[in-house]
């Protein structure tokens, strides 16, 4: 699969039972359909969170071609609006551009730290998952 950003082939990391693609120059994250669900599995505020998710159309940032499908997809907000990421209109899947995952991930576990939080700062070193 090719970076929506980059366009360059990503690499398949496993986080959770969950197979992620990861761009290596960019350090995007692409997450199929079905998988921000089970990374956010026991959350405290996992409902909540899936259910912030509103399309942000007016956003001002550019649409990035689902990986998949190749089609543009909808800049949607997320948590208190303050976080924008990209959801395929077809449903197959979210992206994440570098550090976006960490930051729904503390959204979703709230002040409950988390497994899945740790596990990232393991794969990709803190430096990756400090907001850039």
């Amino acid at each position: 699969m090719k970076c929506p950003v980059c366009r360059e082939p990503m690499i398949i990391l496993e986080l959770r039972d969950v197979e992620i693609d990861y761009c290596t120059l960019c350090g995007g994250i692409w997450l199929d359909s079905g998988e921000i669900e089970r990374l956010l599995d026991g959350a405290g505020q996992k409902d909540t969170l899936l259910h912030s998710f509103q399309n942000a159309p007016h956003c001002g940032e550019k649409p990035y071609p689902c990986p998949i499908c190749r089609k543009p997809m909808d800049k949607v907000s997320a948590g208190n609006g303050s976080l924008i990421i990209d959801r395929c209109a077809g449903h197959h899947g979210l992206w994440f551009d570098k550090g976006e995952l960490r930051r729904i991930l503390e959204i979703g576990f709230g002040e409950q730290g988390g497994r899945v939080l740790n596990l990232l700062k393991d794969i990709f070193g803190e430096t990756e998952t400090k907001e850039t």
